[in-house]
C-alpha cells in the first residue's frame, strides 16, 4: 500500500486540504457568474451529489454579489476563481469567501501582492495558485524550451515566493496540463520540492468520455503514489458529472468506500441473458444508494458465485434466468424478467 505524501495543513472553511486529510472532491459553477439563481441551484445540486468544495468564477465586481448568495445556500466551501484584478480578490474576500484562486504574478506590483496576502491571512482563507500549459511566464517557457514538466513547476513556484515575501504560506498549488505524461510528471516533481499541498487535475480533459479517462489515469496514477491533496475532474459536461468520475476514481485507487461498488462481468459465449443492459439498469438504480457494499453483476454461473464470491449480494445468469447469491451463497433461481426487482429487494435487506 502506498504512503500519502504529508503536506501542509490549510483550512478552506470546515475543510482541510493537505496534513494528511481526506482527499476532497471539487467542482466549478458553469452558470453564467451573473445569474445568481442559476448559479444557487446548481451549487446546491453539486453538493446534493457530493462536492466537498464548489469554485465560481468571479470576472468583475457584479459577480462578487454571488459569494454571500452561495454561502447562504450550500455548507461546502466557496472558491473564487480570480484572474488579474487583486480588487476582486479582496472583495470577494470581504464578501466572506473560503479560499482565493488567483496567481499574484499577474496582478501587479508588490503591493497589490501584499494587500490580497494580508487581506487573507487576517481572514484566514488560502490561496490556490494554478498554473498550466498556457499560463506559463515567457522566461520560464523559454528556459525550459516549452511548457515542460519543469516549466510547469517553477512557475507554480515563483508565484509562491511571491506570497512567501509577506510571510504567507496558506497556499495550495495545481500545475495542470492537458497532456497527462506532463501533469503527472509536473505533480511527482513538485511534491519532491515543496510541501504545500497539491489540486491535481488534467485541464481541458475534454468530453465525458475522454475527459474521465484522461482524469482517471493522471489523478489516479498520482492518488496511488499518494501524491495529491483535492482534486478536480475537468469535463465539458455538467458539473455534477465531474463529482461522480473524481468519486469513483477515489473509490478505484482505494480512498473512498462510501456507497455502492459494481463488479460486473464483460460476457462471452456462456451469456445468455441480456447482461449488459442488466448492469447498466443496476448501475441507474444504485447511483444515488449510500450503502457500503459490492454488487456484482454476472453473466454466468462460471463467473458468479465464484469469481464473485467477495461480493455483498449478487445475480448471476442462466439460459433466461438467474440466480441470486449473497456472499458465493445461492440463494434462489429467479426469471430473467424478475432479476433485476429481485436483486433490489435484497440490496434494501442489507
Amino acid at each position: 500500500m502506498y504512503t500519502r505524501v504529508l503536506t501542509k495543513a490549510v483550512s478552506v472553511g470546515s475543510l482541510t486540504i493537505g496534513g494528511g486529510s481526506n482527499v476532497t472532491v471539487q467542482s466549478m459553477l458553469s452558470a453564467p457568474s451573473y445569474d445568481i439563481e442559476k448559479s444557487v441551484a446548481q451549487a446546491v445540486a453539486l453538493e446534493k451529489a457530493g462536492c466537498e468544495i464548489i469554485r465560481a468564477a468571479i470576472p468583475d465586481m457584479d459577480a462578487v454579489r454571488l459569494i454571500p448568495a452561495l454561502k447562504e445556500a450550500v455548507k461546502a466551501p466557496i472558491v473564487a476563481d480570480i484572474h488579474f484584478d487583486y480588487k476582486l480578490a479582496l472583495e470577494s474576500v470581504a464578501a466572506g469567501v473560503d479560499k482565493i484562486r488567483i496567481n499574484p504574478g499577474n496582478i501587479g506590483d508588490d503591493s497589490r501582492v501584499k494587500a490580497v496576502a494580508d487581506a487573507c491571512k487576517a481572514h484566514n482563507i488560502p490561496i490556490r495558485i494554478g498554473v498550466n500549459s498556457g499560463s506559463v511566464e515567457k522566461e520560464i517557457l523559454a528556459k525550459f524550451g516549452g511548457p515542460t514538466a519543469d516549466a510547469l513547476v517553477e512557475s507554480a513556484l515563483y508565484h509562491a515566493s511571491l506570497l512567501e515575501k509577506f510571510d504567507f504560506d496558506d497556499i495550495v498549488l495545481s500545475m495542470k496540463s492537458s497532456t497527462v505524461p506532463t501533469m503527472y510528471e509536473a505533480y511527482t516533481k513538485a511534491a519532491e520540492r515543496c510541501r504545500y499541498p497539491l489540486h491535481v487535475g488534467v485541464t481541458e480533459a475534454g468530453t465525458e468520455r475522454m475527459g474521465s479517462i484522461l482524469s482517471a489515469a493522471g489523478i489516479g496514477g498520482l492518488l496511488l503514489r499518494g501524491i495529491g491533496d483535492t482534486i478536480r475532474v475537468s469535463l465539458t459536461d455538467d458539473p455534477i458529472k465531474e463529482v461522480r468520475a473524481a468519486k469513483d476514481i477515489l473509490k478505484a485507487v482505494g480512498l473512498r468506500n462510501d456507497g455502492v461498488k459494481i463488479v460486473s462481468c464483460p460476457t462471452c459465449g456462456r451469456t445468455r441473458i441480456n447482461l449488459i443492459e442488466l448492469a447498466k439498469k443496476a448501475e441507474e438504480l444504485l447511483e444515488d444508494c449510500d450503502k457500503n457494499i459490492t454488487v456484482a453483476i454476472m453473466g454466468c454461473v462460471v463467473n458468479g458465485p465464484g469469481e464473485a464470491k467477495e461480493a455483498d449480494i449478487g445475480v448471476a445468469g442462466g439460459d433466461g434466468c438467474g440466480i441470486i447469491f449473497k456472499k458465493g451463497e445461492i440463494l434462489r433461481k429467479v426469471p430473467e424478467e424478475g432479476l433485476l426487482a429481485e436483486l433490489m429487494a435484497e440490496i434494501e435487506k442489507l
